[in-house]
């Protein structure tokens, strides 16, 4: 992923590496294990009032522990367990490092019809946002017609034109970020000391999948943001310093294996 230099002088990449395996248990039901490694490379360019030498990189580590219960033919039960680490990494680990996020929810799936579906509704807790409560998550995808499907909910909403079988065109409404603990802090003009750099964005995109084999993906988007906030945190979570809130351009590409 790349987001080209802004307003802000502010240029971010991400490179994500994901491996999630699932292990067969009992009959229908599925034990998941893997892990999703994100390196994000942060270029901010403008003079600021202190040091940036330690918002150049940022390493995210989870590691997924998910079961999923197949109750009947059509829906599953799957809970999800996340360990995570979220650090600068540039000094030995740290406890302010790690973090535990955990997901429930129920998938209802309806495949080998005419208009298949999938909905997902459920609950998320995430350990490193300022509102630790969980928050409903949803999602429902449609396929309506045989060349036209929709996806509405959080963090995503689209549309999605199939061309033939190898061809699809989409279009995406995403929210994105990231939060990262600083093991150095920085310490601003005003003596105010930032622990954490998180960031938010909100995204519109299109892009075009292709299909190499089954379940065989390779996959290209471009966007631009609708609003975007980088930030320094204190060890209460306040915003205390905007790194980036100017708009960018958005690009991602990638190459997907599912089961």
């Amino acid at each position: 992923m790349m987001m080209p230099r802004n307003g802000s002088d502010a240029e971010l990449s991400r490179m994500k590496l994901l491996v999630n395996v699932p292990i067969k248990v009992q009959d229908s039901n599925n034990l998941v294990i893997g892990v999703e490694y994100n390196r994000l490379a942060y270029n901010l360019q403008r003079e600021l009032p202190f040091s940036s030498a330690g918002l150049k990189q940022f390493h995210v580590v989870d590691f997924n522990m998910a079961y999923v219960w197949k109750f009947t033919p059509n829906w599953r039960f799957i809970g999800v367990v996340t360990p995570r680490l979220s650090s600068t990494l540039s000094n030995p680990i740290e406890n302010g490092d790690f973090s535990v996020n955990a997901t429930a929810g129920f998938l209802k799936e309806k495949k080998n019809i005419d208009k298949p579906s999938i909905m997902v509704l459920g609950i998320a807790y995430n350990s490193t946002v300022a509102l630790r409560v969980p928050l409903p998550i949803f999602y429902y995808e449609k396929r309506f017609h045989k060349n036209w499907s929709y996806v509405v909910g959080l963090p995503k909403t689209g549309m999605k034109y199939h061309m033939k079988e190898k061809h699809q065109f989409q279009t995406e409404f995403i929210f994105d970020g990231y939060y990262v603990n600083l093991q150095n802090n920085i310490v601003l003009p005003n003596t105010t000391s930032a622990s954490s750099v998180s960031s938010s964005a909100a995204l519109v995109t299109v892009g075009y999948q292709y299909k190499l084999a089954a379940n065989t993906f390779l996959y290209a988007y471009a966007g631009h943001t609708v609003f975007q906030d980088g930030v320094l945190r204190d060890e209460d979570r306040n915003d205390i310093f905007t790194l980036n809130d100017n708009p960018s351009f958005y690009f991602r590409t990638g190459f997907r294996i599912g089961l």
